[in-house]
């Protein structure tokens, strides 16, 4: 939540060696079912957050602090005063998820979720300081860290003392961050790393104190990175100038240029090498914070709409009465039950495991949740009518605000083809495992092609027995694309980008189907179950239908082919 991009290209090979960080290496849960096993355990654990009053206190203090500073005049200011940051500081914004141990409120990852959802929905621009900070920013230092840089660093970072930055995207690299150009060599005498290179599009870059800075270790091993907690105020860091965006004004982004930076080898994260999978690990807590932005965001939109389209009488009724006007509401309220749901899965599995290999899930709740904030964003403005689009409305500094979180940890299109190349690239791996010839892997292929997929999902609802098939059979359909998209394909299958954003629109429809189910089953057995939630359920389930009827074909379609032929013509 602070980088523009991200990498999502194979991780290199070292392992960590203690059993907690050898979670990283292993499956996640929709990997398992994709190769062919269901874990009914963490589907029957799942439970629904219920945040404390903890978070009510923290948000009553922040919307004090907002009525303080209001977001209008900050933006005009381009920047949050240092009265306020202290302020902020005070009430806790920037120790939310830190442990008490260490001066933090110690907020467990639902209650933090729940906190970012309202947040968002007050300011953005605002928020985001904090959100860069601890989602990301300090990341390292609570998961990696050992326990004198946590004294060290985040008792400073819990009080806004010393904030932080993430500091991985560079200007020639982004999602290829394997590649990075910055280097990091140890000094002769063994005590320091020097540190030259370019950082840029770094969120929180010039309130910063300290940054979590990644970089090559060994010219000769692409991807050997390290990770290093670096302060600003050392020689050689030079932060620059604020760049003028089109929202987020008072979020400070900026280049920052390492040359010849000492940095002690204590403030090393990790070991030599491990750096790459802190980065990896590090975003999947940053894209459920854009999850849950979204879903701040929708809560918030839909809220207006009910209002505006309440007050506003068109041909002598309220336009709620309006079939079209409904549907922008109807639509934002499945779609932010479905990410609420699926942010809860996928923080589930990281409450039960800070290091869970969860790259696949979080990775639709970014895809998802910000690219159907954004369509809700827009519809609440239309529902406003002409009003919508005055700047005394809050509705125009939302979507400029907003519309950089398609693009944050990892763009719309990375997202849209990164869980079916992830899959593909696993399966290409397995077959070089085999170390046997052609005739060999393409028996693994029709091996795995026609096996079975353990599925345990069973109700007496009609309506969640039909999601829970949907969702089988969306398993069964991506697991025969990915094997036969190998064999007609074979290496050029990873290209064939349109091919991969199909399975990955039938992954995330079975996700959300999933994730919904979860939290239903569990409501059930509470006894809480709402009628209205099987309502969103099946409305859902209506569209993820269509997507399948769309979306499980192997070859081009149509209009797929013809892009290649108009493309071609745009270069003549």
């Amino acid at each position: 939540m602070g980088e523009w991009v991200n990498s999502f290209t194979n991780s290199p090979t070292h392992r960590f060696t203690d059993k907690k960080r050898s979670a990283m290496s292993t499956e996640s849960f929709l990997d398992g079912i994709y190769q062919g096993s269901f874990d009914g355990e963490v589907f029957r654990t799942f439970r629904t957050p219920k945040p404390g009053d903890k978070v009510r206190i923290l948000l009553d203090s922040f919307r004090q602090l907002m009525e303080e500073y209001p977001p209008s005049q900050l933006e005009e200011e381009g920047r949050i005063p240092d009265k306020m940051l202290k302020e902020m500081g005070r009430i806790g914004l920037f120790g939310i998820s830190i442990p008490e141990l260490y001066g933090g409120l110690g907020f467990d990852l639902w209650e933090y979720l729940k906190t970012v959802e309202e947040l968002t929905s007050v300011d953005l621009a605002v928020s985001l300081v904090s959100m860069a900070h601890l989602s990301i920013g300090v990341k390292g230092i609570v998961l990696f860290g050992t326990e004198e840089q946590k004294e060290k660093y985040l008792k400073p970072a819990a009080t806004g003392e010393m904030i932080f930055s993430y500091a991985l995207t560079e200007p020639h690299i982004g999602s290829d961050a394997q590649h990075i150009e910055t280097k990091a060599e140890l000094s002769p005498d063994g005590t320091h790393y020097i540190l030259n290179g370019h950082k840029t599009y770094i969120t929180n870059a010039n309130y910063a104190g300290g940054l979590t800075v990644f970089a090559q270790m060994d010219p000769k091993r692409p991807g050997f990175m390290g990770a290093f907690i670096v302060e600003t105020n050392r020689e050689g860091v030079k932060i620059g100038k604020d760049m003028p965006k089109m929202g987020l004004k008072v979020s400070s982004t900026a280049a920052i240029q390492f040359k010849d930076v000492r940095v002690p080898v204590e403030n090393l994260l990790g070991k030599p090498g491990d750096g790459f999978k802190i980065a990896m690990t590090i975003l999947n807590y940053g894209r459920l914070g854009l999850g849950a932005s979204s879903v701040g965001m929708m809560e918030q939109s839909i809220e207006d709409m009910k209002a505006r389209s309440s007050s506003r009488i068109q041909f002598g009724v309220p336009i709620k009465d309006f079939p079209l006007v409904q549907e922008k509401m109807v639509t934002a309220r499945v779609n932010s039950t479905i990410a609420s749901a699926m942010n809860a899965f996928a923080g589930g599995l990281l409450e039960d495991d800070v290091l869970a290999n969860v790259a696949l899930e979080t990775s639709h709740c970014k895809l998802f949740g910000t690219t159907r904030a954004w369509d809700t964003l827009y519809d609440a403005l239309q529902v406003a009518g002409g009003a919508g689009y005055l700047a005394t409305q809050p509705y125009e500094k939302r979507m400029r605000d907003f519309r950089v979180a398609t693009v944050f940890e990892g763009t719309t299109e990375i997202h849209s083809i990164y869980p079916a190349l992830f899959l593909m690239r696993k399966i290409s791996k397995q077959m070089e495992l085999l170390n046997a010839g052609r005739f060999s892997q393409l028996g693994f292929l029709l091996r795995n092609l026609f096996s079975r997929t353990r599925w345990p999902l069973k109700y007496k609802n009609k309506v969640m027995q039909k999601a829970a098939k949907l969702a089988r059979a969306n398993a069964r359909t991506i697991r025969r694309m990915l094997f036969v998209g190998l064999l007609v394909y074979g290496k050029k299958a990873q290209e064939k980008e349109f091919f991969l954003r199909r399975i990955t629109t039938l992954s995330l429809y079975l996700f959300g189907l999933l994730a919904l189910l979860a939290r239903l089953t569990s409501d059930h057995k509470a006894g809480r179950l709402r009628q209205e939630d099987l309502h969103v359920l099946h409305y859902f389930l209506e569209e993820a239908k269509e997507a399948r009827d769309k979306n499980r074909r192997l070859f081009f379609s149509k209009k797929e082919a013809l892009h290649d032929r108009i493309f071609r013509s745009l270069f003549r």
